[in-house]
């Protein structure tokens, strides 16, 4: 949890709606749904279950927990004065300034995420079983916990190092150019996840089915995506998750389906879902999320460089340091900035939900399936548990992408190429 806030900030990669199946998929390969389909036919949205309410309520209560326990972790570590003891270890072990920042970090992470460990394992694993949506055994879970934190570490440092230069360079415009230097960090991020990071949870492989590989080429081809590799991962193992995604930048771009999205949807539902995740590469959401980033990262650095102040000069005896420019100064750094976060978190959401809405734009204007777009919406309804027309709170706080309810309901209502009106995107489109 707290070792991947720092990371999120560089890590923004493009991905889709992933979600979880509830119940074993029929074993059909997508290439093999060629039944004809009225497209015309409007999908009626489904009431969630008692168990998809049960999973909604659980859920709330424990995303409440985790953002008080992140909160209350970081307070522990600076009102205990240990972080500023990891500081005075990580000096006598890395001596130099870059490697003391290293190191602190890495001692940071492992604490952290051991402390976390029971929450994640309840989470991740015992609930995700409980409710039927994993296939992950512990020795794969405990596999790639280990994992994370190894890159973590590693990454860790690589970034940690940009903001704390920046705060003993230019102590009141570091919040600003703190934003800026990451920027290349951001793109870094999005250019190597994908071939460097994401293989080592999970097998990428080129696509067996070679006749969907030319359906979905040639619809990348139609949207102005050139030069893409299709690529599948075997997820199963892990997960009843369905995701498909385009992911990278420059001569790292792919188009990613996971073997189970492979096997629950049919060729016309998973032709919509890539037209929809080749929208947010055609319309350039990579770069625009990207920039939204970054300036929520300078927002942020300026709301603590402006409270940072006031806080040190009543705790920082207690705390053991006085100045942000010590490494020991990241509990409280993370703590300021991640209430920043938490405050703008539905701005941001409604950002997401923005470029997600055009992507299912441009997918059922690429394909012109309503009917099996709406199809694949309840299908990932039905899988993940899914309560379709959540409250308004669970909107604002938490739903980064468009209730599914809202749309089912789109896909069923816009179809322009019906009456010959112009299509929003039929420009971007190859003819």
């Amino acid at each position: 949890m707290l070792p991947t806030l720092l990371l999120s900030l560089v890590l923004t990669v493009s991905s889709s709606e992933a979600v979880t199946s509830a119940d074993q998929a029929p074993e059909q390969p997508a290439a093999a749904a060629s039944a004809a389909v009225d497209e015309t036919q409007p999908v009626e949205v489904p009431p969630p279950t008692e168990k998809a309410l049960q999973y909604h309520a659980s859920g709330n209560i424990l995303w409440a927990v985790e953002q008080a326990w992140s909160f209350l972790i970081l307070i522990v570590l600076l009102a205990t004065g240990l972080s500023a003891r990891l500081r005075d270890w990580s000096q006598r072990i890395g001596r130099k300034w870059f490697f003391t920042l290293a190191v602190y970090f890495i001692l940071f992470t492992i604490i952290t995420s051991v402390v976390d460990l029971p929450r994640a394992y309840y989470v991740e694993f015992v609930r995700q079983h409980a409710y039927g949506l994993s296939n992950q055994t512990l020795q794969k879970w405990w596999t790639d916990t280990l994992t994370s934190l190894g890159v973590a570490c590693v990454i860790g440092p690589l970034v940690i190092w940009v903001p704390y230069l920046l705060l003993r360079k230019s102590p009141t415009r570091w919040w600003l150019y703190s934003a800026v230097a990451l920027i290349p960090f951001i793109i870094a991020g999005n250019l190597i996840a994908p071939i460097w990071i994401a293989p080592l949870f999970n097998r990428f492989e080129p696509m067996q089915d070679k006749a969907l590989e030319t359906r979905i080429l040639a619809l990348a081809d139609r949207a102005g995506i050139d030069g893409s590799r299709v690529f599948q991962v075997n997820k199963s193992v892990d997960t009843k998750t369905l995701n498909a995604y385009v992911a990278g930048m420059f001569g790292t771009k792919r188009i990613v389906l996971w073997d189970t999205i492979i096997r629950r949807m049919n060729e016309r539902e998973l032709m919509f879902v890539m037209g929809h995740e080749m929208g947010h590469y055609a319309l350039g959401h990579t770069w625009q999320l990207i920039a939204l980033s970054s300036f929520t990262i300078m927002l942020s650095f300026y709301v603590a460089y402006r409270t940072a102040g006031a806080v040190l000069a009543r705790y920082s005896a207690r705390f053991g340091f006085a100045s942000l420019s010590d490494i020991a100064s990241l509990p409280l750094l993370l703590a300021l900035t991640g209430v920043f976060s938490f405050v703008t978190t539905p701005f941001e959401n409604a950002f997401t939900r923005h470029v997600e809405h055009e992507a299912d734009r441009f997918g059922l204007e690429i394909t012109q399936t309503n009917h099996s777009a709406a199809a694949a919406f309840v299908k990932l309804q039905t899988d993940v548990l899914g309560v379709p027309r959540p409250g308004l709170l669970y909107k604002i706080w938490r739903e980064s992408h468009p209730p599914l309810g809202e749309r089912i309901d789109f896909a069923n209502d816009y179809h322009p190429w019906r009456s010959g009106q112009p299509l929003v995107y039929g420009d971007v489109f190859k003819r």
